[in-house]
Formats: C-alpha cells, sequence, structure tokens
C-alpha cells in the first residue's frame, strides 16, 4: 500500500501529460488540426506555421505547464507521503510520455520539448534554465527549432552531472533526452538533407490536403476527355 499513492501520482501525471494542447487549441480557435498540415506534430512550432502566433504561444505555455505542475504539486505533496527525488523525478517523465503517447488522442502526441521543458523547471530551475539557454542560442543562430531541441535534450543530462553531480534524477533525463531524440528521427534525417523547416517559415494548412487531393482531380479529367472524344466521331459518321 506504501507505493499506491506514489503510482497514483505517476498516472495522473500520465493523463495530464495526455491533454494535446496543439489539438485542443486549434479545434477552440478554429484552426486546422496540426497533425494534418507542415509536420504533422501537434506542437506549438508546427501550430506557429499556420500563422496563428497566438495559438502557438498558448499552446507552447500549456504544453510547458502540463510538464511543470505535476512535478510542482508532486514536490508539494512529497513531505506528506515521504516521496524522494526519485519519485518526483518519474512523475515528470510519466507527464512527458503522456505528451508523446496521449491516451485520449489515440497514442499520436508530440515530440514533448515544451513539456520536457516543463519538468526541467519543476525539477531544478536552474536546470531548466541552463537547457533553455542553450535552446535559445541553436535556434537564433541556425533557425532551426528541432536542432536546438537535439541540442538541449542531449545536454540536459549532462547539465545535471557536471554540475550537480550524479543523483536520482539523472535516469529520468536520460530517458527523456532520449525519447525526445527518438522522437525528433524525421527530422534529423531532413537536417541532414537540408530539407528541414526553418523557424517562422509558414506551411499553410491546405497543402498537405492539395498534395493528398492530386489523384482525385486526375481521375475526374479523364471521364471528361473521353466521352466527348467519342461523340465528336459519332457526330461525324
Amino acid at each position: 500500500m506504501t507505493y499506491l499513492p506514489s503510482a497514483l501520482a505517476v498516472l495522473v501525471a500520465y493523463l495530464v501529460g495526455s491533454l494535446s494542447f496543439a489539438v485542443i487549441v486549434s479545434r477552440v480557435m478554429g484552426l486546422s488540426d496540426p497533425r494534418s498540415y507542415g509536420s504533422k506534430n501537434p506542437g506549438a512550432t508546427n501550430v506557429l506555421r499556420s500563422g496563428n502566433k497566438a495559438a502557438a504561444v498558448l499552446t507552447l505555455a500549456l504544453d510547458a505547464l502540463k510538464g511543470y505542475v505535476p512535478v510542482l504539486v508532486a514536490l508539494l505533496l512529497a513531505p506528506r507521503f515521504g516521496w524522494g527525488e526519485t519519485t518526483v523525478a518519474w512523475v515528470g517523465l510519466a507527464a512527458f510520455v503522456g505528451h508523446l503517447w496521449p491516451l485520449f488522442f489515440r497514442f499520436r502526441g508530440g515530440k514533448g520539448v515544451a513539456t520536457a521543458a516543463g519538468v526541467l523547471m519543476g525539477l531544478n530551475p536552474w536546470l531548466g534554465l541552463a537547457t533553455l539557454v542553450s535552446w535559445l542560442i541553436i535556434a537564433f543562430f541556425f533557425r532551426y527549432s528541432s536542432l536546438a531541441s537535439l541540442v538541449a535534450a542531449l545536454f540536459a543530462p549532462f547539465y545535471q552531472l557536471l554540475i550537480w553531480g550524479p543523483g536520482p534524477m539523472v535516469l529520468p533525463l536520460i530517458v527523456m533526452s532520449l525519447l525526445l531524440v527518438w522522437r525528433h528521427e524525421g527530422n534529423i534525417r531532413k537536417l541532414l538533407a537540408g530539407t528541414e523547416s526553418r523557424l517562422g517559415q509558414k506551411t499553410h494548412p491546405g497543402t498537405a490536403t492539395t498534395a493528398a487531393n492530386k489523384p482525385p482531380p486526375h481521375g475526374h479529367s479523364q471521364p471528361h476527355r473521353h466521352p466527348p472524344a467519342r461523340g465528336h466521331r459519332k457526330g461525324h459518321k
């Protein structure tokens, strides 16, 4: 029974992380589903490609908060239930995993950058700030959100080890870092090929739909061509 509160905390954190705010905000603001255009990733960067900066900022804030709030609540409840840093760290990881594989959205989640940032801010604000600065530097000079996220994700566990030393948070941080890198597999390929979208580059929500609908118009044009041709020959006969 002593593990029940910890298990419930991890479960609740996962459910909070399962709230895909990119999809929710887009629906509320009357925008296209972010899973249907651009990178098809339900995250703030892809929402920004719709051209609606307010929706992107709101998505970013809410995604970060769903990582931060579960950790903060776990820290507040830790003295009551005797939780150590290990339990709090796994609560943060659960919120992050919820974003990647959200129960409420058929397990089609985002890449977890904003949620990971929120988790880090909750676990250790200085670690979160150092990781955020790394992201901002790479994003400013290279204009690739994915590259900045990859660098920040890889640096976070090293910052923890080098500055604060080994501890119970290191393993969850490494797991979170590896998952984030794995979720950026497609972005890594695009970066190597030179086809990755840069920050601020708009992708019209209808672009993917238009490309996907190319075959139907072509199929529609064939019946339109041939029947008149046959009728024309019959008229001459």
